[in-house]
C-alpha cells in the first residue's frame, strides 16, 4: 500500500508517517520499481499502536522503548509495565498541578470587583513581585 492508504487506515498523515520514519519508529518500507514506499499489514499495525500510545500520552522515548518491547513476545511484561507505571504517575502529577491551578484561578476571578483595570486584582497577581509595588503605586487611592 502507499503512503496515502497507510495514512488512512491508521488515521493520521503522510507527514506524521514520515516522520516517525525519519526517527525510527516506523521501518522504512521497501520501494516499488518506480521508488513509492510500500507498506505492509505490519506498517498500519505498528502506525496504530504508535498513534494510540500518543493519544494517550506516552512519550515518544516511551512509545519507542513500548515498541522495542512488543518485539520481544517471550520477554516478561514487566518492563512494559513500569513504563505504564511512570506515565500514570505523570498523570498523576499533571492532574494534581491542573487542579492546583484551577484552585488558583478560581479564586482570582473571585476576587474580580468588575471595577477598573487599575484595581484588577487578577492583573495584580500576574506581575512580578518588583512590579507588584507599580500596580499599588498606580492605583488611585479611594477614601472611605
Amino acid at each position: 500500500m502507499n503512503i496515502g492508504e497507510l495514512a488512512r487506515a491508521a488515521e493520521t498523515k503522510a507527514e506524521t508517517i514520515r516522520y516517525y520514519e525519519r526517527i525510527g519508529l516506523l521501518p522504512a518500507p521497501p520501494r516499488t520499481a518506480g521508488n513509492y514506499r510500500d507498506y505492509s499489514a505490519a506498517h498500519v499495525s505498528r502506525l496504530t499502536f504508535t498513534r494510540r500510545a500518543r493519544d494517550l500520552g506516552f512519550s515518544i522515548e516511551q512509545i519507542r522503548a513500548l515498541l522495542d518491547l512488543a518485539d520481544q513476545k517471550e520477554q516478561s511484561c514487566e518492563a512494559v509495565d513500569a513504563i505504564a507505571r511512570e506515565h500514570l504517575a505523570d498523570v498523576k502529577r499533571k492532574l494534581a498541578d491542573l487542579s492546583a491551578l484551577r484552585r488558583e484561578l478560581d479564586s482570582l476571578i473571585g476576587q474580580c470587583r468588575h471595577g477598573t483595570v487599575a484595581e484588577c486584582r487578577i492583573l495584580e497577581a500576574l506581575a512580578p513581585d518588583a512590579r507588584r509595588a507599580c500596580f499599588h503605586a498606580a492605583r488611585p487611592s479611594v477614601s472611605p
